[in-house]
């Protein structure tokens, strides 16, 4: 394609040490970003790429599912029997804390950014 029909026809060169090259494909990676222009442009621009590991979020989500069907079981169980187990309760109450310190942990990590 002829230079005159681009859409970005002006070209910026710049020189980096190998070091600094390392440190560019490596936070590409971590950004899961491929195209090394495309990278340089959105920094050049923004000043800054950001990219979320979603992965502890996925795991509260998980303990929060867990958690909806321990409640579901217990409360199946307390109508089915007009009781209300001290069991079943400290159960519930050490998942609510497994929760808890999830949330926390992922919290404090946010807080970081």
């Amino acid at each position: 394609m002829p230079k005159e029909n681009r859409q970005r026809a002006v070209q910026i060169h710049f020189r980096v040490s190998e070091k600094e090259r390392d440190l560019i494909y490596k936070k590409m990676e971590q950004a899961g970003i491929h195209d090394t222009n495309a990278y340089l442009r959105k920094m050049a621009i923004d000043g800054y790429v950001v990219y979320a590991d979603m992965s502890d979020v996925k795991e509260l989500v998980a303990l929060l599912r867990r958690s909806g069907a321990n409640v579901n079981q217990i409360a199946r169980r307390a109508n089915e029997t007009n009781n209300l187990y001290a069991e079943d309760v400290a159960d519930l109450e050490r998942h609510y804390g497994t929760l808890l310190d999830s949330l926390n942990k992922l919290l404090e990590k946010w807080n970081e950014l």
